[in-house]
């Protein structure tokens, strides 16, 4: 039996195991435990950084300045794809709670810590350099407008805009309570420019055609049904000027990494992300060329990720 045919059957397995709700719910807690669990291995305190960042440095249990935050962000109208209000990450309500917002960052550390040999909490940032020096590689000129779609809190709009201090970079996210802490974050930046923040669907924005020289997707693709996914890269195409490019950095579905993951872990895994099997069988680049970009470059930028770089065509 391949080594394909092996992982096939045991994702299988997994899925039959994941749709017995008591087991599924025993798998999230125990993948959330075994995150935090890692994060203060690595020095990353991460019920004393959430405390933190809820209580906004006051005494209070809940900063009453995060309601308002949120109000000031968020679009009353705007209607959340089916798709969209799934649990998330072990998190029953999905992105559409405080606590999956405020634990974003310290989970993103726990997550990238072992990439590298002793990256340890630098893990993540690593990460983000090695898919923003093939941006810079591969794309000779500096874009001067950024969209950053699925932004979440800001982190990779923060690092793109460090990467392109001259870009004017908006983030969109369908998280209210994620760009409300972008928000904050970014207020508290002593960068002359700071990013937009548009609280939208990626598959559907409403901006303006053809108002940007880069569309990039940070960790976003892997979230998403087929169906989402192929609608956000039209909404790129609609986007991007001529001569623009689409940038997605992602788990690599090639990897020898899922493939010859324990079903355990693959099971802890496969429990917080409902979509991974459509992200790990979509034809990206059948997708991206019908979506009116040239044939992409890809390239590995760590034993479990890609960047996907293309071209308007």
């Amino acid at each position: 039996m391949t080594l394909l045919s092996t992982a096939t059957l045991t994702s299988q397995l997994v899925n039959r195991i994941l749709a017995i709700k008591p087991l599924s719910d025993l798998a999230k807690h125990q993948a959330r435990s075994m995150m935090i669990k890692r994060a203060e291995s690595i020095g990353v305190y991460w019920r004393e950084e959430v405390k933190q960042l809820r209580s906004r440095g006051t005494e209070a249990e809940f900063a009453p300045a995060w309601e308002a935050e949120l109000a000031q962000i968020q679009a009353v109208d705007l209607s959340y794809p089916d798709y969209y209000l799934r649990s998330f990450h072990a998190y029953e309500q999905g992105n559409l709670s405080w606590d999956a917002a405020m634990e974003v960052e310290v989970a993103a550390y726990a997550v990238h810590a072992r990439l590298w040999q002793d990256a340890g909490a630098k893990g993540d940032a690593k990460l983000r350099q090695s898919y923003h020096t093939l941006l810079q590689q591969h794309i000779a000129n500096p874009p001067q407008t950024i969209l950053d779609v699925g932004c979440g809190v800001g982190m990779s709009t923060v690092a793109l805009q460090s990467v392109y201090p001259q870009a004017h970079i908006t983030g969109v996210d369908l998280s209210p309570y994620f760009l409300a802490i972008a928000q904050y974050r970014s207020s508290l930046l002593p960068s002359p420019s700071s990013p937009t923040w548009l609280h939208a669907p990626a598959e559907a924005t409403k901006l303006p055609n053809a108002a940007f020289d880069l569309v990039s997707a940070h960790l976003v693709f892997h979230e998403l049904p087929q169906v989402a996914a192929i609608e956000i890269l039209q909404e790129a195409r609609r986007l991007l000027r001529p001569g623009g490019h689409f940038a997605l950095m992602d788990m690599n579905p090639n990897s020898e990494v899922y493939a010859k993951m324990p079903p355990y872990i693959l099971t802890l895994l496969k429990s917080t992300e409902p979509y991974l099997d459509e992200y790990f069988a979509l034809d990206l680049e059948t997708a991206l060329w019908d979506a009116g970009f040239a044939k992409p470059i890809v390239f590995c930028n760590s034993s479990r990720h890609r960047t996907v770089i293309a071209q308007v065509r």
